[in-house]
């Protein structure tokens, strides 16, 4: 089998309107909700980047134009910055420009993921590419992106990662059907099921926002009617390619995946990260951890 091209480019979409956080999200994209002191979405292009993913797209739609700000030159602030000789909040500023070469293309008519990945076609050609769900982000310190690369360039196809999740969970994910390959931390995808019934789903393994696609999903998307919801669905795109062979670009992956992920798109999981991420920063913990067991054992 002929060595997998490599994995340069991200696609990150970011198009969706944020209802979940009404009313902050009227003029802000819910994207750039912050935890602690940078949005959400900074921390998914820096896991882009940290797995050598430097080229960056963006699927926006109205109203983002704050992300594009955010990962550009501020040039008034910087100078602004640098004139008070504030160093450290001179290199917070600049970071998110440095950190890769972010592009945007706007999905005009939102019509679900797989629409929003099948915008980034022109960009990305016949190269294989990763897709980064903004609503998710893994620690820092659990590179699952870069272990997906490594699958994609061992087995060729598409890697998905997938996770064990509480059966009540379940509806709220793409269920896997799967088969071993002889490594305990890849499985073979055999189908999927997007957002079963627990009685209906394959398994208790279900598919979080990372993917690593081969180009051969945009000829699928093309092709894949709208499923649940009216949407063009990425599942079932991959479900397609799960039953295509090797030599058109299937074959479908799992990476298992224990580590620690952030679901910054449901107001309950979103305050989690900030407690867990303020708990881990050795510039708030000392203070906020006890002042956070004080609280609880007020509370009784």
């Amino acid at each position: 089998m002929a060595t997998p091209a490599a994995v340069r480019k991200a696609v990150i979409p970011a198009a969706g309107l944020g209802t979940r956080f009404l009313p902050a999200t009227k003029a802000v994209p819910k994207e750039m909700l912050p935890v602690i002191d940078k949005p959400a979405i900074q921390y998914v292009v820096e896991e882009a980047a940290g797995a050598g993913l430097t080229d960056i797209l963006l699927v926006t739609g109205r109203g983002k134009r704050a992300i594009e700000d955010h990962f550009d030159i501020a040039h008034e602030l910087e100078e602004a910055l640098a004139a008070k000789g504030d160093t450290a909040g001179l290199a917070q500023v600049r970071a998110p420009a440095e950190l890769a070469t972010v592009q945007y293309v706007r999905q005009g008519d939102p019509k679900g993921l797989g629409h929003a990945v099948l915008c980034a076609a022109d960009h990305v050609g016949s190269e294989p590419f990763a897709v980064l769900l903004a609503d998710d982000f893994i620690h820092p310190a659990d590179p699952l992106l870069l272990r997906m690369v490594q699958t994609r360039e061992r087995f060729g196809g598409s890697v998905v990662a997938v996770m064990e999740v509480d059966p009540d969970q379940i509806s709220l994910y793409g269920a896997a059907a799967f088969e071993p390959t002889g490594d305990d931390k890849v499985v073979a995808i055999t189908d999927l099921v997007e957002k079963p019934a627990v009685a209906d789903a394959p398994s208790n393994r279900v598919v979080i926002g990372r993917y690593v696609c081969d180009p051969a999903i945009f000829g699928v998307l093309r092709q894949t009617p709208p499923g649940r919801g009216g949407e063009i669905q990425l599942t079932d795109a991959l479900k397609t390619l799960a039953q295509m062979p090797a030599s058109e670009g299937g074959g479908v992956y799992g990476q298992l995946f224990h580590g620690r992920r952030f679901d910054t798109g449901n107001r309950i999981d979103y305050l989690r990260t900030l407690i867990q991420f303020a708990c881990e920063r050795p510039d708030l913990a000392p203070e906020f951890v006890p002042w956070l067991r004080k609280y609880l054992d007020d509370l009784g």
